[in-house]
């Protein structure tokens, strides 16, 4: 399962439980991010455990951000989920941005490297 353009890529990859974002994500509200949004609930509906590896993520939109808090939200709702995410000191905005992640959800797993 993926969504590929020009600018960004995401896949899953359910053998690993692992989503891989890649590129930019500059969509125009949450309404563009709703077939992401799906595809990530798809694919917690298949796993125990899932990492979310954003380190080659160069840039993620306030909307895009709030995409992912209402994520974790609703992965933190069921309760019975492991939820990593993986990012990059490398990348500005996440050094700053995933950190509140955590906030939403203090049993996920912050890997910052």
């Amino acid at each position: 399962m993926s969504i590929k353009t020009e600018d960004y890529e995401i896949a899953y990859d359910p053998d690993l439980q692992q989503i891989q974002m890649t590129g930019i994500l500059r969509l125009n509200g949450m309404s563009e991010y709703q077939p992401i949004m799906d595809m990530l609930l798809e694919a917690l509906s298949q796993s125990n455990a899932l990492t979310l590896d954003l380190t080659k993520l160069e840039f993620l939109n306030s909307s895009g951000i709030s995409m992912l808090s209402m994520f974790v939200v609703k992965v933190r709702t069921n309760g019975t989920i492991e939820l990593r995410v993986q990012g990059s000191k490398q990348v500005f905005w996440q050094t700053k941005s995933l950190k509140n992640l955590q906030r939403l959800m203090p049993s996920l797993i912050l890997e910052i490297s």
